[in-house]
């Protein structure tokens, strides 16, 4: 998805898009379920770690494009930055949904997509 030929904005909403689909597949919570392992497992813990690097190193590339498509001053945030807020971000929305509480995240996902938008009519 990342790899395509079109606008960041695009992809991220793609992306955003995944949520339910996630959730209704179980994937995050057994994602969850086995971090919690993984804190007493140190075996389990290098496996979970290289996943997530290798999601956090594409998805750093991912935003990388994005700065140079939207001009982004990189010195206020680094892809590796964005990177890891992204996904905090997206770890603490997949973990609220699976309590039952998204209060706020269709106002977030609102935002962050005019924001997108707003950027992608300055670079034109």
């Amino acid at each position: 998805m990342y790899e395509t030929d079109t606008r960041f904005a695009e992809k991220w909403r793609t992306a955003m898009g995944f949520i339910d689909e996630d959730l209704d597949s179980g994937y995050p919570k057994v994602w969850a379920e086995m971090e919690a392992l993984a804190w007493d497992r140190p075996e389990l813990r290098e496996r979970l770690r290289a996943v997530n690097d290798q999601w956090r190193s594409l998805l750093r590339d991912a935003l990388t494009e994005a700065i140079d498509e939207y001009g982004l001053d990189e010195s206020r945030f680094s892809a590796e930055a964005l990177a890891a807020l992204v996904m905090q971000f997206q770890k603490g929305m997949l973990n609220e949904r699976l309590l039952g509480i998204d209060r706020g995240h269709e106002e977030l996902l609102s935002a962050i997509d005019g924001w997108l938008g707003s950027l992608s009519k300055e670079v034109r």
